[in-house]
């Protein structure tokens, strides 16, 4: 310290006039000298600093691997810049750290070796590295394709991971290539027209959609965002490029989704114009299908009231056995609308039992006898009397009397009707077949359609809406109404009950 205090005056000439830090140390590491920017850098007066160990300006945790880096230092001499590719940290007299860069010098005076350090405060440069990597890694993380190309060349200057990844490029092969060698729809003149708002001034940013060529010959949908910036003294275009290939595809999607709703809107309007018409011929019906058996009942009725002799008692018989039959027949009606409305109101209660099929069967076909027509006959089914099942006893007798009813009343006399039982896997299967008119092959879409009569049976009394009923009855509990029919030659009708009904 003795030779500094000798020649401090060219020292601090010396030194005065460097707006970097200087601070000179000894073998031992202890301060021999420093100068005003070293002083204002770590906050220290004047002189403070001499005499005092090097360490008091390094962060304590960095203590041990400054102390060899000297000594290595030293031990080697030469100039040289110190920690090159570590971070240096330095410490002010009030505690806070901040980066450095130390240029390391070593000389010898009057025959003592010393070492000066050349002290850069570096912490507006570390605060720019740091939002130059910010930005590097959103440029390069980004999920959209980011794009820079010069605005003379239009030659790509960089262009991130996703870009590179989705084209299928290296950035050594997009470097001689430019926007339009990966737009196949726009030559050079057409994109430079494009372009040119931006070029002029007259717009800031520009958007618009294209179609960017993939390596392998693929292409796909672009939103390109695109403005004008510079890179030093260059001109460049920086283009944030969205793949809106699931939009596209969405909007498709959409337009299909509407081209369809819209078919089935017109679907709809004709069904319900079909609907009114039916509802309009029901109407007809009902009146026709109650008015005629009651006009039966009234003339019965009179009729009777004639015969009042004894011998007149087969003649009393016939009308109350038609009597029986039209008040039946109406009965059979009314439960029909009232089935309607439970199930139009969802106020509906099954019942789920075990019993013999036999049971129902016979229920069926002894009802159903009084209705044959002159010669017609029932064949019962065989082999059905151990068959047991677990059903709703009421919906099955409604759905086999309205199939047995409905044969008989459109087959002709002298025919028979066929109920068929059978098993296949594991379905209960009742056919009744019929020897009757058939339902033509352009009406059978219609037949479960309630309030729906074919043609050739609007002659014969009926409402149009049995099969309906049935149908919806039986598939409300997993079971199911198919048919198969033939114009002049009859029907099949299946009922499917699983084995394993399960409520």
């Amino acid at each position: 310290m003795r030779v500094f205090k000798k020649n401090s005056n060219i020292f601090n000439l010396l030194s005065e006039g460097i707006s970097e830090g200087i601070i000179v140390v000894n073998t031992e590491k202890v301060i021999v000298a420093t100068n005003s920017s070293a002083m204002e850098m770590f906050g220290y007066e004047k002189d403070e600093l001499i005499g005092k160990h090097l360490d008091i300006l390094i962060p304590k945790r960095y203590h041990h691997n400054h102390d060899a880096h000297v000594e290595h230092f030293i031990a080697k001499s030469g100039k040289r810049q110190m920690g090159h590719d570590l971070d240096l940290f330095g410490i002010s007299k009030n505690g806070n750290e901040f980066p450095v860069e130390a240029g390391l010098n070593p000389f010898e005076l009057d025959g003592t070796t010393y070492v000066m350090a050349l002290i850069i405060d570096i912490t507006e440069r570390k605060q720019k590295e740091i939002e130059l990597s910010h930005w590097a890694r959103i440029f390069n993380e980004s999920l959209n394709e980011i794009y820079v190309f010069d605005a003379v060349t239009f030659k790509f200057v960089n262009v991130n991971k996703e870009a590179q990844r989705n084209l299928g490029y290296t950035m050594g092969e997009l470097v001689s290539m430019t926007p339009v060698n990966i737009k196949p729809k726009l030559s050079r003149r057409e994109f430079r027209e494009l372009i040119q708002p931006l070029l002029k001034g007259d717009l800031e940013k520009l958007k618009f959609e294209t179609i960017h060529g993939r390596k392998n010959g693929s292409s796909y949908p672009v939103e390109v965002h695109l403005q004008l910036s510079t890179i030093g003294e260059n001109k460049v275009f920086v283009a944030m490029i969205l793949d809106i290939t699931e939009r596209k595809n969405y909007t498709k999607k959409l337009e299909k989704t509407v081209d369809e709703r819209t078919k089935q809107l017109t679907e709809a309007l004709t069904v319900e114009k079909e609907l009114n018409e039916l509802k309009t011929r029901f109407l007809s019906l009902v009146s026709h299908e109650f008015k005629t058996p009651l006009s039966s009942i009234l003339t019965s009725i009179t009729l009777l009231g004639k015969y009042t002799q004894t011998e007149q008692q087969e003649k009393r018989d016939k009308h109350v056995f038609t009597i029986k039959k039209k008040v039946k027949y109406l009965d059979s009606i009314l439960n029909d609308f009232l089935s309607v409305e439970r199930l139009d109101s969802g106020k509906i209660n099954y019942k789920i039992e075990t019993f013999l099929l036999s049971k129902i069967v016979n229920e069926v076909i002894y009802d159903a006898n009084m209705l044959l027509k002159a010669g017609q006959k029932i064949r019962y089914p065989e082999n059905i009397d151990d068959i047991i099942i677990q059903f709703d006893e009421k919906t099955l007798v409604l759905a086999l009397s309205n199939l047995v009813h409905n044969a008989i009343k459109y087959s002709p006399e002298d025919s028979v009707i066929d109920v068929q039982v059978t098993i296949e896997e594991n379905k209960l299967l009742l056919k009744i077949i019929d020897e009757g008119i058939g339902i033509s092959e352009e009406e059978q879409k219609h037949i479960f359609n309630r309030y729906f009569r074919a043609e050739n049976a609007l002659l014969t009394q009926g409402t149009g809406i049995g099969l309906n009923i049935a149908k919806q009855h039986l598939e409300n509990l997993g079971a199911g109404l198919e048919f198969s029919s033939q114009l002049n030659k009859g029907s099949i009708f299946t009922v499917s009950i699983p084995q394993e009904h399960k409520t």
